[in-house]
């Protein structure tokens, strides 16, 4: 890393007050990859409690078939 460069930290945008359903699936689509598969903490940016809650909401979603399980 470049000297005076400090990496800028990511906010959870849940704890900001954005809220997140199984139902808002344009919103859960920012955490699923192509393929997929569920993004982790260090690239979504949420803390751990909302990563878990993210990721109990993609599944409810694929339960539900609003999400596919595979692309």
């Amino acid at each position: 890393m470049r000297e005076g460069y400090r990496k800028r930290k990511k906010i959870c945008q849940l704890c900001a007050g954005k809220t997140l359903n199984y139902k808002d699936i344009d919103l859960l689509k920012k955490y699923i990859n192509e393929k997929g598969k569920i993004l982790p903490r260090r690239m979504t940016g949420t803390c751990s409690k909302h990563q878990r809650y993210i990721t109990e909401q993609i599944k409810r979603a694929r339960f539900m078939a609003l999400l596919p399980f595979a692309r």
